[in-house]
């Protein structure tokens, strides 16, 4: 897990970029300023008045710039969710359709917050998220699709299998007490179809499946099913059957097949509840805005930030849009509840993902004008303190980690997960040049090593430095491969990426070739400008 913050306003361009082989992630999930006109974003170091005419020119200029690079950084089926409000969703979305493609454009979700009792016309409490692929032809290909576990599935599987329980396994008890639950249970009518217990296996079923072909054609079977209890035969649908007889004869042998008490009904096939366990998620979904703001006050002790985002709405979106291993970057961090729903997502399942979050230090125009009026400028302690990363996103992932509020009021029994806190800032390229920043860089080869353990770093003039539970490894003597692969090859590690510093290419090569081949080796020649590029025009 990877917090990055910046010094200053949007728009300085501070973040270093990777040149070669970029981290791609799987998902961006941006809730970018929505430029409603109560002065709540910066451009150019100015906070953008509502009376500024504009305004919508300069968001979107600030829009464009990011979501090119959010799409070079994207994996080919990765997606990007930007979260926006009615002020700017049309202006976006024709946005985002030149930058994206409007080939790419997945969903439009509305995320239906409750009502605005001070509208003046038309209560409407929606936000939208924009969902837009990298290539969806690439989703298409892989055959990517998007399924949710139903919200009423496990209830219903755990009474049935409660009833059958304490029922002894009478199938017939257990499904006759099943049926007078479903009918009191506020389930939706799809969920009660599956209304019969299966004798044996205990399995919620339903016999709604008709098994006769929608038409007569010549090769149709109109060979009967024996009934299992009486040995007669029972009717055959007046089409015959819509199955060969080998597949209708594959579903009776496996239990498939559902029968009437008598033989006078004609036989259907089962459909199990556990078989039809998810859905597609619907572009529209409500939940309480509100409880967010709640949440955020509960894990920081008091209110600090307005209008955060809910956790467990990103929570549901990246469970759906990536795998577990994926690679979440959020890079209007904010509060930081991107981050706090990765972690909170690898708790649940024992996923793996990493979330990448960058947020600069900005404060409310509010608390801008207290604090200068007040004799503390920008850089200063006291004004720092009081901007976003400091005062909301820091303490937030720290007390959701931890359990401990900054105060050391306990909130929770925290969790597990790995989080560095980092500075993005300008290097003097002559350093870099002089290849006398590494300690600086550290961070940039840790990310590009997958961000495992700790940020590895040089003592003194040693010829390489690793640790046992970092991702990375760096030889900076290139005469000490062989020592290096041996205590890589016979100590316990998590080492996945060795990086070789030389001026030599024919070093770093011949110093590669002592590792296994199951490590990723990449010399790193000269200035290590050639590895990654830094406030370049070009980046």
């Amino acid at each position: 897990m990877v917090l990055n913050h910046t010094n200053g306003a949007n728009e300085r361009r501070c973040s270093p970029a990777p040149q070669v082989e970029p981290t791609e992630a799987n998902i961006h999930y941006i809730d970018p300023p929505y430029n409603t006109g109560n002065k709540t974003w910066q451009y150019n170091d100015h906070y953008v008045a509502e009376q500024d005419s504009f305004r919508h020119s300069k968001w979107l200029s600030l829009m464009e710039r990011r979501l090119m690079l959010a799409k070079k950084l994207l994996k080919p089926t990765g997606v990007i969710i930007v979260a926006i409000g009615d002020e700017e969703h049309h202006r976006l979305r024709i946005l985002m359709d030149e930058i994206f493609g409007d080939q790419n454009f997945l969903a439009n979700l509305v995320w239906d917050g409750g009502t605005k009792s001070y509208a003046s016309y038309v209560s409407s409490g929606q936000d939208y998220m924009l969902v837009y692929s990298k290539s969806a032809a690439a989703l298409t290909q892989q055959g990517i699709q998007w399924r949710e576990t139903k919200p009423e599935f496990a209830v219903v599987i755990d009474t049935a299998a409660r009833l059958f329980r304490s029922s002894d396994g009478d199938a017939d008890l257990a499904g006759v007490q099943f049926r007078d639950w479903l009918k009191k249970a506020d389930l939706s009518p799809g969920i009660k179809r599956f209304n019969q217990i299966e004798a044996v296996t205990g399995r919620v079923f339903n016999a709604d499946r008709d098994l006769g072909a929608p038409e007569k054609r010549p090769n149709r079977s109109f060979k009967p099913l024996l009934h299992p209890a009486t040995g007669r035969e029972c009717p055959v649908p007046s089409n015959g059957w819509r199955l060969s007889e080998t597949e209708l004869l594959a579903r009776l042998s496996a239990g498939r097949i559902a029968f009437g008490e008598t033989e006078s009904k004609i036989p259907r096939e089962k459909s199990y509840l556990d078989e039809a366990s998810t859905q597609i998620p619907g572009a529209v979904f409500q939940r309480d805005r509100s409880a967010a703001s709640i949440y955020l006050n509960q894990v920081l002790g008091d209110k600090r930030f307005p209008f955060p985002k809910d956790h467990n709405v990103l929570m549901r979106w990246i469970r759906l849009t990536a795998p577990k291993d994926a690679v979440i970057l959020d890079f209007f961090g904010g509060s930081g509840t991107t981050a706090e729903a990765v972690i909170r997502l690898n708790a649940e399942d024992k996923g793996t993902r990493q979330c990448i979050l960058v947020t600069n230090n900005e404060l409310s125009a509010k608390d801008d004008a207290a604090l200068r009026k007040a004799g503390h400028q920008p850089g200063s302690a006291e004004y720092e303190a009081q901007g976003v990363f400091h005062n909301v996103t820091k303490p937030r992932i720290e007390t959701v980690v931890t359990g401990v509020r900054q105060d050391g009021s306990v909130y929770s029994d925290g969790l597990p997960a790995n989080v560095e806190f980092l500075d993005l800032a300008y290097l003097e390229e002559s350093r870099v040049h002089a290849a006398l920043e590494y300690e600086r860089l550290a961070p940039l080869f840790w990310l590009k090593s997958g961000a495992v353990g700790t940020v590895v770093q040089r003592t003194e003039d040693s010829a390489y430095e690793w640790n046992e539970e970092s991702s990375m490894a760096v030889l900076f003597n290139a005469g000490k491969a062989a020592e290096l692969a041996e205590v890589l090859a016979t100590k316990p590690n998590q080492v996945e990426h060795v990086f070789i510093i030389t001026d030599s290419p024919e070093q770093g090569d011949l110093a590669g070739e002592a590792f296994s081949d199951e490590l990723t080796v990449e010399p790193i020649y000269g200035s290590y400008l050639d590895a990654f590029q830094i406030n370049r025009s070009d980046s």
